[in-house]
């Protein structure tokens, strides 16, 4: 039991890891501020969820495991919140997507 536990908990890592690698790889490869905060944004909520849950599951039940769910809970309400936060600033503060007709300016 112990060792499906290992691999489970491995691959949750791994993934976590690999989710990171490929949303860095998007945010530099995005044109603009809106486009990259896409992939930002999910890169931070999912492979948050992939990696500490995959500590969880190492932890086993302990208040350490209680602790790292609860900021697992915290990091899944306030990722998309800081994220429409971030797009809402750069709106009000005038940064506008860019468009095909912006691009010919």
């Amino acid at each position: 039991m112990a060792t499906v536990l290992d691999v489970i908990t491995w691959m949750m890592l791994s993934l976590g890891g690999l989710v990171m690698l490929i949303g860095g790889i998007g945010i530099l490869r995005m044109p603009d501020f809106y486009s990259r905060l896409h992939p930002a944004s999910i890169t931070d909520t999912l492979a948050s969820l992939l990696i500490l849950g995959g500590i969880v599951l190492q932890a086993g039940w302990s208040l350490a495991s209680l602790k790292i769910a609860a900021i697992l809970l915290f990091l899944l309400f306030t990722n998309p919140a800081a994220s429409y936060a971030l797009a809402n600033a750069a709106w009000t503060a005038g940064l506008r997507p860019e468009t095909k007709t912006n691009n010919k300016e």
